[in-house]
């Protein structure tokens, strides 16, 4: 979480007013009562703050060790055994009838936050009516909005308690309204739905909306494994699932060495830290907890953190001390291996699959280990690379 931008005591765009009166009368054609819509939504308020977050872009490219350690670490395993214990038969009943194993509803919960310790501090309805009248994702937040809205007449939520992130994420678990609405369920039996006192509620609801995402029950995330010499890091990838019994057939194991098990199951390969750290094949599950988020490093965190709280070993391979990327070095090294004719396109600093798959193609051009990581020496060649003289191709027609 980076800190947040200094917000200006101004006025509210001059606008302003006036989208909030075309929500209100959004607002009254979907249902909203008078009472939300005339005690609520008339009373929000710009939120500078808001609108610095949305923009606001970090710095540095996170690496992976750095994003593990500081998730992943004993205070949180700790503290997910104890509420382990705490909602021992909770958690065997939500895995019943849900399939869902306690320990990783215990995860997301934990990498969330922090078990509940911080659900975020900003008003759901300002920030969310702030973006809605913001014009680069107004649509998205005006639906949640809407939602948001809805819920306080359905739930009777109190709008002082709406607090939350910046972006609308709400309770124990960080729903959207949208996810509170569809996915989130009356665990306690009160005839309330409240995400940010009910840790039932809250456990029950990420339950639910894990297996609507098409959590398959008697499944875990992945597994790490150890991949053989010279190993061809072009197989590495989501897009490169391959059954068990084929990356056995090429050398890769358990992490311990032990032979990967015979069953009818498919995984991809990941190296989040290139050649010098961990590989992991990764299951159908592993893509339903991308879609809670959509970021491979927090699907890794989530699967490690709910291994180590029912007592599985920390990983075998050592997380390497790898540098931070400041995005301006990324753009570097995109522009530099545009130039050389390894299509990445555009240099945006992000480090995503097309600027991996350019830097394996630049590895192997020059007898590296191709595996798709920047390390130093990889960004420093194709510096020294893009900025020499390139060879001219020949025309054929030499006399």
């Amino acid at each position: 979480m980076f800190a947040a931008p200094a917000a200006a005591d101004t006025p509210p765009p001059a606008d302003f007013s006036q989208c909030v009166a075309e929500l209100q009368s959004r607002a009254r054609l979907e249902g909203v009562s008078e009472k939300t819509n005339q005690g609520v939504l008339a009373n929000v308020r710009h939120l500078d703050k808001v609108i610095g977050y949305d923009r606001s872009q970090p710095e540095f490219v996170q690496t992976f060790p750095d994003y593990l350690n500081k998730r992943v670490n004993q205070w949180r395993i700790d503290k997910g055994r104890a509420m382990a214990a705490k909602h021992k038969d909770l958690l065997k009943a939500l895995t019943r009838t849900y399939g869902i194993p306690g320990h990783y509803l215990l995860a997301f919960w934990g990498l969330e936050t922090n078990f509940g310790a911080y659900k975020g501090k900003m008003p759901i309805i300002d920030s969310l009516a702030t973006l809605a009248c913001d014009p680069r994702r107004s649509a998205f937040f005006a639906d949640e909005l809407m939602l948001a809205l809805k819920l306080i007449d359905r739930e009777d939520l109190s709008v002082e308690r709406m607090v939350g992130s910046w972006a609308g994420a709400m309770g124990h678990t960080q729903f959207m309204p949208s996810a509170y609405t569809a996915y989130a369920r009356d665990g306690d039996g009160d005839g309330k739905i409240d995400l940010w006192n009910s840790e039932v509620d809250a456990l029950t609801s990420a339950a639910h909306f894990l297996q609507q995402l098409g959590w398959k029950a008697g499944y875990k995330w992945g597994r790490e494994v150890r991949l053989p010499e010279a190993f061809d890091y072009g197989l590495a990838g989501k897009d490169n699932p391959r059954s068990l019994s084929e990356w056995a057939g090429i050398g890769v194991t358990e992490a311990d060495g032990k032979p990967l098990p015979d069953v009818d199951i498919s995984g991809a390969l990941l190296v989040p830290a290139g050649h010098q750290g961990p590989a992991f094949i990764v299951y159908d599950n592993f893509d339903v907890i991308l879609r809670w988020n959509n970021s491979e490093f927090y699907a890794l965190a989530v699967g490690y953190l709910a291994d180590r709280i029912v007592g599985k070993p920390a990983w075998v391979a050592p997380l390497p001390d790898l540098p931070v990327l400041d995005i301006a070095a990324v753009k570097d090294l995109q522009h530099g291996l545009n130039q050389l004719g390894i299509d990445v396109g555009k240099a945006d600093g992000i480090l995503g699959p097309a600027t991996r798959k350019g830097v394996r193609q630049f590895q192997a051009r020059h007898n590296m280990i191709a595996d798709g990581f920047p390390y130093p020496e990889v960004m420093e060649a194709v510096k020294t690379a893009s900025q020499s003289p390139q060879p001219v191709p020949s025309s054929g027609t030499g006399n």
